[in-house]
């Protein structure tokens, strides 16, 4: 599953408004956390293609991340239908993705 990684970032009312199920994975190009849980994430998005992934560079000052109250990196935020369902924080194994994105996909 390749991620979306848009070039500006979206608004929270874009992200609320979104269909269907939705990971969005906040986090940092440079973040080792974030690198580190790559390969787990994907493991577990390829289990699941009809769920959108979104990457967003988070940072400071940057107000999606901060309107989702996102603290440490890589934080993903699971959405049906723009509503969170499931949050994962610094994931360490495929296995727990795929409980949360269970938890969300529909078609899987």
């Amino acid at each position: 599953m390749q991620a979306d990684s848009p070039s500006s970032e979206p608004s929270r009312s874009d992200i609320d408004a979104l269909a269907g199920a939705t990971v969005v994975e906040f986090g940092a190009s440079w973040c080792g956390y974030c690198q580190a849980a790559q390969p787990a994430i994907g493991q577990a998005l390829t289990a699941h293609p009809h769920v959108r992934h979104i990457r967003i560079e988070d940072g400071p000052g940057r107000r999606l991340g901060r309107s989702f109250r996102v603290k440490l990196w890589p934080t993903l935020v699971f959405l049906r239908d723009g509503q969170e369902l499931a949050r994962l924080v610094r994931p360490a194994a495929a296995g727990e993705i795929l409980q949360a994105l269970a938890q969300i996909d529909a078609n899987g």
